[in-house]
């Protein structure tokens, strides 16, 4: 597929993130909270897997597209809500991005793709979907898992290897390799509890 349509299809995905109302600030400005998100996961594919193509940058960017128009309050506050909330966004991003590339005037093949990859069909079997999982944990473990920890005064050091090791089994032997060779910035707070849990 051309430049020109991975550009367009660039600029919809990054256009629809931009109205989100969740603001977060990083290195003191404000951003839509999935537009830098979406960011984020562009710029740690850049730095993990440089030679991936537009189909699988466009699902990485695109992989919470619009995430606020499927709050969690939305599903019963359970573990049964939780699960369907999580299984119904899977749906919901594919959908949007595949919506965006078809607009940008992608093929089917490519689109087709995409979606899979966007709903985490074939863990471990996928590769466009291990990639985007990758990726995922990459950037949980450098610019979310500290946040998250504050949310969770009350987690224990074993609920959080839990955690960690969860997060890290979903990921694979490629990205372990790309963290224990210190390409990611771990939280330095953090940095005890989650070389104890990979490592152990």
């Amino acid at each position: 597929m051309s430049l020109a349509a991975y550009e367009k299809a660039v600029n919809l995905i990054d256009t629809a993130n931009s109205k989100d109302p969740n603001i977060e600030q990083s290195d003191g400005k404000d951003w839509p909270k999935e537009l830098l998100y979406s960011m984020r996961m562009s710029e740690m594919l850049a730095r993990y897997r440089s030679d991936a193509d537009h189909v699988m940058k466009l699902a990485i960017r695109g992989q919470h597209i619009q995430r606020w128009q499927s709050p969690r309050s939305a599903y019963p506050m359970d573990r049964q809500g939780y699960h369907k909330w999580r299984s119904d966004l899977y749906i919901f991003h594919a959908d949007k991005v595949a919506l965006l590339m078809n607009q940008a005037g992608f093929n089917e093949k490519d689109i087709e793709r995409a979606k899979k990859a966007v709903a985490k069909v074939g863990i471990k079997s996928n590769p466009d979907t291990q990639l985007l999982e990758d990726v995922v944990g990459l950037v949980f473990i450098e610019h979310y898992m500290l946040k998250f920890a504050a949310k969770h005064p009350e987690y224990t050091e074993q609920k959080w290897i839990d955690i960690i090791r969860k997060t890290w089994a979903k990921m694979s032997r490629n990205a372990h390799e790309f963290v224990l060779a210190g390409k990611i910035e771990l939280p330095a707070s953090l940095n005890p509890v989650i070389l104890k849990a990979i490592q152990e």
